[in-house]
Parts: C-alpha cells; structure tokens; sequence
C-alpha cells in the first residue's frame, strides 16, 4: 500500500479542479451557479465542468455555504489543503462516500433497483479489494446479483412485482429486462465510482470488461475513516500538547483515563488560558474534538462557567454550551419555555444529533449510528429525517448518507438517501 503521502498526492490532483472552483467561491463569496457564465471564463471551465467541480467541492466539505444560495466560505480542508494530507485525504473520502450523489443514477431508472445496486457495492468493493487484481463484469454482475437476492431475503415482507424468492435466484429466474437493468445500474455505479478516483475500468466495446481498485480505492477501503484520523497519542505524552493534540491522545481512551488526561493537562496551566484553549478547540471542524473539549470542561467546573456563558451565542458552540451550563447550573440558563431535552429547543437538538452523528460518521464508527437513532429528539426516522434537512448542520449530507448505507431497513435507507440527495442538490 503506497505512503500517506502519495496517497495524498493523489487525492490532490483527482479534486485538482473542484479545488479551483471552490477557491473562485470563497474569493467571490458566492456560488458559482449564481454567476455560472463569468466562473466559467475565469477558470477555463465549460458550464458542465463548472457544475460537476462545484458539486464535488461541495461533496468533499471544502466549503461552507451559509443556507440555500447563501455567503460561501473555505473550511478547514480547503485552508489546510496544500500543506496537511489529512485534509486532502479527508476530502477525498468524503466524496468517495457519497459517489452517488456525485454522478447520480440514470433518471429513467427503478428507484428500487437504484436502491440495491447502492446497497449492494460496499460488498462488490471488499470483493474487489481482496482480490488484488481486475475483476471482471461477469463476475461484479454474478456478484451484484447474489448481493442483492440476500438483501432482499433479509426483507421478507418488501413485496413487489421484482422481489425475488428468499433464497438467492438464478439467473434464468429473473425477468430479462429487470436482469438488463440491474446490470445498466451497476454500469453507472461503476462509471460514478470511476469518476471519484476508486476504480478503473476496463472497456470492451461500449461496456466495461473488468474493473480493478485504485490505490486511493483500495486503501479506502481497507483504512475507512478512523486510518485517516490523526493518530492518538498515549496518554502519557498529552500533558504538554495543545488543547487539539491532547483530546485526539484521548479520542480512544474510557471516560475514567479521559477525565484522568484532562486534569493532568490543566493542572499545569492557568485555568482561564485553558479554558480558552479548549474552547477554541470546539470551534473546529472535528465534532469529536467539539465534544471531548466540552467533556474537559466539565473537569474544569465551575471556573469555566463565566466562558462558557460567553460562547451561548456561537451557532456551533450553542447546544454543548446550553447542556454544560444547565449541568453546573441546575437548569436552562435562558429560563425559555419548555422544550424537548428540558434545555434545548427542537432545532438545536436536531443540530446537536448531526453534529454528534457526525463524529461518529467521520471517525469510522458508521455502524453506531444505528444505535444513535434512539438518542434522536425525534420520536420516529421520517420527522428526524425531514428536521435534519432543514437544522442547517454542514455535515448533513454526509451523515444521511452513512446512516442509509447502515440502516438494516432498505426501505428507510432509500428515504434517507433521497433526502441527502435533496439536500445536496438544494432540492425541497
């Protein structure tokens, strides 16, 4: 497996041009589909080139747009571009993870079929990352086909006029043209994958003859997120690094050495610096970092009150810094009307559950956010879902899209899915 550092290198030249467009963004301010005509003379761009760098520097979280047509800024990855792999290489599985959405399905095609051929790719990628080599479209179609009869099977009650028995099917079993149409869908899967960078193809004629990873691809696949994360450091040797460096040492510790950690940290220094430097480390990109430096607060108690009253107002700090005080304080400090959590409104709740799905989502632990669910303000996935579009969370996208590539029921993933698309798309 080639170095972190190629690998970067990689990522680099594959969002080359998304990087372009998304720097004409934030030094105009704007969107480039606001002024497509003038973005595209200036980068030397068609209007089709222009959209499809736009949407990938959207997918690969280069960007921050405040609301639907709203002033565009850098975020971190794109400040940090250049010079840190980690973002480069964070912004590339960011668009791995949503390959869909970056070339999306034919719009001609079953949305049932477009739902299992989704479904089914992580495990045709693990397939093909194991295989170490090419691997040819009878076999992704042989594949394809027996990944989706097992999920079907495990949905026993998904009837349909293409459902197929619970045991897998055989190929003559399937209706001809559902067969062509599962084999165009994994064709598009195929081309969208290739056009992020995770794969090259093969073609015979017009169609593609084998498929095989790419470096990028196959390390993706093998490290997912939690490889790309900064490595921790043992708890031995976060006393005297920054607020950021201390809490990923302590990303992977239980809450007893956690806590541990942090007091031995601010045991050697002043407290309102301290407290100042934990507070700016929440201010970052990193949800988890946001939220272990709020855990570390909480070792600071009552000290930090003052601080933390002070950041009630920051619109990513708001819902921890609510919660903390209302823990030292012994209730809401606003003293608002009652609301779902007691202390949060509906909105901010909303946020918070992204914003904590989000941590999750992004340091390789997708599969909790199933059990995340249960920890929603929501009392169901289809009200969660429609107020996760709308809190304005930056993440929103991605964390829909992860909870529907982890959610038992196909059915449920396919709506969260489509509401990731609708989202990303600006869609209502």
């Amino acid at each position: 497996m080639l170095p972190p550092e190629r690998l970067a290198r990689q990522a680099r030249e594959l969002l080359a041009d998304a990087v372009r467009v998304a720097h004409w963004a934030r030094e105009a301010g704007l969107s480039p589909e606001q002024d497509a005509a003038r973005a595209a003379a200036e980068l030397g761009m068609s209007t089709a080139e222009l959209r499809e760098n736009w949407s990938r520097a959207r997918l690969a979280g280069l960007l921050e747009i405040e609301g639907e047509g709203g002033a565009v800024s850098a975020g971190w990855r794109l400040r940090a571009w250049e010079r840190d792999d980690t973002a480069a290489l964070r912004g590339w599985v960011a668009l791995f993870d949503a390959w869909c959405l970056a070339r999306p399905a034919p719009s001609d095609a079953d949305p049932s079929l477009v739902t299992d051929v989704v479904a089914a790719m992580p495990q045709l990628l693990s397939v093909m990352r194991l295989s170490e080599g090419p691997v040819t479209a009878a076999g992704l179609i042989d594949l394809m086909r027996r990944r989706v009869a097992e999920l079907r099977a495990e949905r026993p009650d998904d009837a349909g006029p293409d459902t197929p028995a619970p045991e897998p099917v055989e190929p003559a079993a399937e209706d001809r043209a559902t067969t062509a149409e599962r084999v165009r869908l994994l064709g598009w899967a195929l081309d969208a994958l290739s056009s992020v960078g995770a794969l090259t193809l093969h073609a015979r004629g017009d169609r593609p003859a084998r498929a095989r990873l790419t470096d990028l691809g196959s390390w993706a696949m093998w490290t997912k997120l939690e490889q790309i994360c900064v490595a921790a450091q043992s708890p031995a040797g976060n006393i005297e690094q920054s607020a950021v460096a201390m809490l990923r040492g302590c990303a992977n510790l239980t809450p007893g050495p956690a806590r541990a950690e942090y007091r031995a940290w601010l045991a050697v220094r002043p407290t309102a610096p301290a407290v100042d430097e934990l507070l700016a480390a929440a201010r970052g990109e990193d949800a988890l970092i946001r939220g272990l430096a709020f855990q570390a607060l909480r070792v600071v108690g009552a000290p930090a009150s003052e601080a933390v009253r002070a950041v009630v107002d920051d619109p990513v700090l708001r819902p921890y810094a609510l919660l903390w005080l209302a823990d030292h304080e012994g209730g809401d400090p606003r003293e608002t009307a009652e609301s779902s959590l007691g202390v949060l409104n509906r909105q901010e709740a909303t946020w918070l559950w992204v914003d904590t799905a989000s941590a999750a989502q992004e340091h390789g632990a997708e599969r909790l956010l199933v059990d995340h669910l249960d920890t929603a303000p929501q009392p169901n996935v289809a009200e969660l879902v429609d107020e996760i579009r709308i809190c304005g969370h930056p993440r929103t996208v991605q964390v829909l899209l992860a909870l529907a590539a982890v959610h038992p029921d196909q059915t449920v993933a396919k709506r969260v899915r489509r509401a990731a698309f609708q989202v990303h798309s600006g869609g209502a």
